[in-house]
């Protein structure tokens, strides 16, 4: 199911609460509601109503649960907003496709932030750490998708010991929908994405030999190393839905390679993101290939020389509603390729 019939279904779902004035699904949110969140506590007295969404991940999901008339704001967007949310979020206030300053966030009088990643409010962040967010009295809801471990990484982005999987999408959901005392719309948009799941592990042949992917988000240059899909992240569960595996070994969330490394990984298929934010030249998945068959060595590669590179939506390799949507596109052009039946 697309997003766009995502959409349709939660309005419809909306519209029949609407008119019943009975939800199907969930009660009503009882305050003061209090839920563990990446192992702290918060509490709502009330359902928000200027939300902060940090991070595109948590701001489209508010969209699609039809809050954007509680939401005070929202930054830090890789890629454009669905297409179908276009309308939704041109209701909403955009401080910064980038990172923001604490300061700007504060300067919207917010009651509540969701944040998608800790390099947004986690204990290296560019933004603000969680505490501080606490000391103006603003909670923080930091996605349980991205709630790491830090002990064996430099950076903030992390490591991830297991597998992640669409379970902590449904949390997610769920207590966003709890938060805001909406949580009928948050049971229908988790049923829809179910179903969505269910039907691209059924219709994938697992037959043959499963294929290594590696996942390229981006780089500074040709020359640097380049930003990867860990083993254990949202491109781990891709492959995996797939049939097949991350060919990158590392529980690093998002490993920097150099491309000896990536050379001697091997992998069967190069998944490309496509990003809309431009930082890089190489965010563009068009010099992304044009790299792929033109450096004197990656052109070597036998996934290369196959021609199994496949362009996906970059923000899908990080674990959000868009993950499956990502494994979508890659089914859809390996399949077209002759790669997978």
């Amino acid at each position: 199911m697309k997003f766009h019939n995502i959409v349709r279904v939660v309005s419809g779902f909306c519209a029949l609460f609407a008119l019943t004035g009975q939800p199907a699904f969930a009660a009503q949110t009882t305050y003061p509601l209090t839920l563990e969140n990446c192992g702290t506590k918060i509490t709502f007295e009330k359902a928000p109503e200027r939300a902060i969404g940090l991070g595109q991940n948590s701001a489209e999901i508010l969209l699609l649960l039809g809050l954007q008339d509680k939401m005070a704001g929202t930054a830090f967007w890789p890629s454009k907003v669905l297409p179908e949310l276009a309308e939704a979020n041109a209701k909403v206030k955009l401080l910064t496709v980038e990172f923001p300053t604490f300061e700007t966030i504060l300067a919207q009088n917010p009651d509540f932030v969701a944040a998608a990643l800790p390099s947004l409010v986690g204990p290296a962040s560019k933004v603000a750490k969680r505490e501080d967010f606490e000391k103006v009295g603003v909670p923080v809801y930091l996605s349980p998708s991205t709630c790491l471990s830090t002990d064996k990484v430099k950076d903030y982005y992390g490591s991830r010991a297991q597998l992640w999987n669409m379970d902590l999408l449904y949390k997610e959901i769920d207590e966003l929908s709890q938060i805001f005392d909406v949580a009928d719309r948050g049971q229908a948009l988790i049923a829809d994405f179910k179903k969505r799941e269910a039907t691209l592990r059924s219709t994938v042949s697992k037959d043959g030999k499963p294929l290594s992917y590696l996942f390229w988000f981006s780089s500074q240059s040709p020359s640097s190393d380049a930003y990867v899909g860990g083993k254990n992240g949202a491109s781990g569960f891709i492959a995996d839905l797939l049939g097949g595996r991350n060919a990158i070994t590392t529980d690093a969330e998002w490993p920097t390679l150099n491309w000896e490394s990536i050379i001697a990984a091997n992998p069967d298929v190069i998944v490309v993101a496509s990003l809309d934010r431009n930082r890089w030249e190489l965010d563009k998945p068009e010099a992304k290939i044009k790299f792929l068959n033109t450096d004197p060595a990656v052109s070597q590669m036998p996934a290369v020389k196959n021609k199994a590179i496949v362009v996906m939506d970059g923000q899908a390799m990080n674990p959000t509603i868009r993950t499956l949507y990502g494994a979508e596109q890659v089914e859809a052009q390996l399949k077209a390729l002759g790669i997978i039946k």
